[in-house]
């Protein structure tokens, strides 16, 4: 039975240490299993362990990895004799200290597997020999499955002064020279990953394949497995001007060589794949040099070897590539996996976002030109937030076992599943539920009722989804007008999707109905969709949020009177700026908001750059800096009457404390009621991903504050 909090709601503390999160995955390259990521929490910390799920039968899934371990980004071999994963020893009673949640000092551990009744584990997994202290990224597989390449941090440190510290001594001095020196859940980038090969055998050591002061990510090798594919950006303004390309170098160490450009374009380009004759390289990427937020990134397809222009292959699709929708029952600990995948010469699988759904879609080239020969379409019409994709490249098992995803399925918490494949592809398709593992948690508790709507406004509907109660004692009417929080989505390039947040379940459980809206400058409904909330942050996205509210209001759903704000990032920043424009909220939740966007731009990890993309403006002229302070909910601080609550991660480098502490300080001298809860050593997206006590304490609070100022 579920645990009740003492107002009629559930526990946060019942959720949050019973969420179970299948983060990523990997798929033999026959089709015959896959092997997934299992997070939860233990005491007051994360573990996750590895678990094989057969794919050609009624067999059980199989757990391969135990332990004090956070075991993550798995890959199975070509030859499908062994898994490759990433291992970090969880320290039962250490802190976070200021590292990114499963990078600090992780190692890369090969894990053999045999036949018998199935794949399983024949032996204790053996690590990679790597230095201690130096972190591990990303991994791949060659195609014979004799040697794995994959990212370590590098010498020599980037900006240290002084001797190098020993453990958590803290180095004399930061000699700073470029403004990439800090990342979100990351800190101080004191060291990049480089490229590194190393057999795949006991002992074996480890070769460098790049140096310089950049790092690489999207590792790939060709078919042949003679190159090696990655993304990098080594230009010298790549701090201030970033834009990543796709490099290839020699995989042979006995012949160095330098990288070798093989595929730019005049925006960013990442997550490379080859095709299966090594003739072309697929990535994703923005062609235009001058390209603004409303640009989404598109499939592109050049020639592997440099030798020619990269095109994009959709160029009318208007969709993003990859996954942009919002919900924490991603865990968003792991990155998400998308990298489009070639079915044959001529096919290629990726996933897309559309209108708060991402799944697979099939796109089609002339295998001589590179050129698209149809329009691409999507392999499923059902509703999914695909967060990992991974396609079998040669497969002896059924059709349904080639494509692979770790995605929500409606409303449901993320299962593995696969979609058909077989023939052309077919829309009306449903995708196969292949696991249990992610989502038998959510039973235990009373789920939000799912609704979508199209809430007229100034510029169109508002897709927006209305989660309500479900199966609570004494909750009345279920289409009866409610207290209401509207929940507004990260980015604000996120998008909500059918499957709800934590704080959502939570919010429903205790009685509330939770307006979930993606107003303009949501993705995933194209650029007329997101233009104009360019550089008008505040404008036309707030004058979504009060039109959704009023068509929920006539829906009679809504008690006027008892409305209350939620949001994250982006969020935070609209919520801050609504009580600011507006008298009309009863109270109102900003967690990591923006508060001042003139010392946002120079405070924020990626603030300058970003402000760019966004067309926010800069502050280097007095007609940039009014701009960026017309934008700003500073501005309005004098108006706020709203109760508000302030939540903070106190390490959050994207949305960082000086931003709400500006806030906090103008509404306590203006006698406001507000409260500023910070968390320490947490990042952005701590809500998800932080300590098990301070995401349950953050819900607490959060509860206690609607029911204080919505319930009377």
């Amino acid at each position: 039975m579920p645990i009740r909090r003492g107002s009629g709601g559930v526990d946060p503390a019942a959720v949050i240490r019973g969420q179970v999160v299948l983060e990523e995955h990997d798929v033999a390259a026959d089709g015959s299993f896959a092997v997934v990521v299992r997070r939860f929490v233990h005491g007051n910390r994360y573990r996750s362990h590895l678990w094989l799920v057969p794919l050609d039968g009624p067999r059980a899934p199989i757990q391969l990895t135990s332990g004090s371990v956070r075991d993550t980004r798995p890959r199975v071999a070509p030859d499908g004799r062994a898994v490759a994963f990433r291992r970090r020893v969880v320290a039962p009673a250490a802190g976070r200290g200021g590292k990114r949640p499963g990078n600090d000092d992780s190692r890369v551990f090969v894990l053999p597997l045999r036949e018998g009744a199935g794949p399983h584990r024949s032996g204790r997994p053996w690590p990679v020999r790597t230095p201690r202290g130096r972190s591990v990224g990303e991994i791949a597989w060659s195609p014979a499955a004799r040697r794995l390449a994959f990212g370590l941090e590098a010498a020599p440190p980037r900006f240290l002064a002084g001797a190098e510290p020993r453990g958590d001594e803290a180095p004399l001095a930061r000699r700073i020279t470029r403004i990439d020196w800090r990342l979100d859940e990351v800190g101080h980038v004191d060291r990049w990953d480089h490229l590194h090969v190393v057999e795949a055998r006991r002992g074996a050591t480890a070769i460098r394949l790049t140096e310089g002061d950049w790092g690489v990510s999207g590792l790939a090798w060709s078919p042949d497995g003679s190159r090696i594919a990655f993304v990098a950006d080594p230009r010298p303004e790549a701090d201030t001007r970033p834009r990543s390309s796709i490099w290839t170098v020699r995989a042979n160490a006995s012949v160095p060589e330098p990288p070798r450009e093989v595929l730019a374009l005049g925006g960013r380009a990442y997550d490379p794949a080859w095709s299966p004759d090594g003739r072309w390289l697929a990535a994703v990427g923005i062609e235009d040099a001058d390209a603004f937020d409303d640009t989404s990134p598109g499939l592109v397809v050049g020639p592997a070897d440099g030798s020619g222009p990269a095109r994009a292959v959709a160029p009318e699709l208007d969709r993003p590539l990859g996954n942009w929708t919002d919900t924490d029952l991603f865990g968003w600990v792991a990155s998400s996996r998308t990298t489009p995948a070639w079915l044959d010469d001529r096919s290629i699988v990726a996933v897309v976002t559309d209108r708060g759904r991402s799944g697979p879609w099939r796109f089609e080239i002339d295998p001589a030109t590179g050129h698209a020969s149809r329009p691409p379409a999507p392999l499923t019409g059902t509703d999914l937030a695909t967060y990992s994709f991974a396609l079998a490249s040669r497969s002896d098992a059924p059709a349904d076992a080639r494509v692979t995803l770790l995605a929500c399925v409606g409303d449901r918490p993320m299962e593995l599943v696969t979609v058909p494949l077989a023939g052309e592809a077919r829309p009306a398709v449903a995708p196969r539920v292949r696991t249990r593992l992610g989502s038998r948690w959510r039973d235990r508790f009373p789920w939000p009722v799912m609704r979508v709507v199209e809430a007229p406004g100034p510029g169109g509907p508002s897709e927006t989804w209305i989660a309500s109660p479900a199966d609570v004692p004494g909750a009345g009417a279920p289409n009866a007008a409610r207290p209401t929080v509207i929940d507004i989505h990260g980015g604000p390039l996120g998008g909500w999707t059918p499957a709800p947040s934590i704080e959502v379940v939570l919010l429903c459980a205790a009685g509330y109905r939770v307006l979930l809206p993606n107003i303009r400058g949501s993705a995933g409904y194209g650029r007329d969709w997101i233009a104009p909330q360019l550089g008008d942050w505040g404008g036309v996205d707030a004058d979504d949020v009060h039109a959704v509210l009023e068509h929920a209001i006539g829906l009679g759903l809504v008690d006027p009177d008892r409305v209350g704000l939620l949001g994250l990032s982006y969020g935070g920043f609209l919520v801050n700026w609504l009580v600011g424009t507006s008298d009309r909220f009863a109270a109102a939740v900003t967690d990591n908001g923006v508060v001042n966007q003139v010392s946002a731009w120079a405070n924020s990890d990626t603030g300058a750059p970003y402000s760019r993309d966004a067309r926010l403006g800069e502050p280097l002229d007095r007609e940039g800096m009014e701009r960026l302070w017309r934008q700003s909910p500073l501005s309005n601080v004098a108006r706020v009457r709203t109760p508000l609550l302030i939540l903070q991660g106190e390490a959050d480098l994207r949305c960082p404390p000086a931003d709400n502490e500006q806030l906090f300080v103008a509404l306590r001298w203006l006698g406001r009621t507000v409260e500023y809860v910070l968390y320490p050593e947490e990042f952005h997206v701590y809500q998800a991903s932080g300590r098990p006590d301070r995401r349950i304490d953050r819900m607490t609070r959060i509860l206690a504050w609607f029911d204080r100022y919505l319930r009377a």
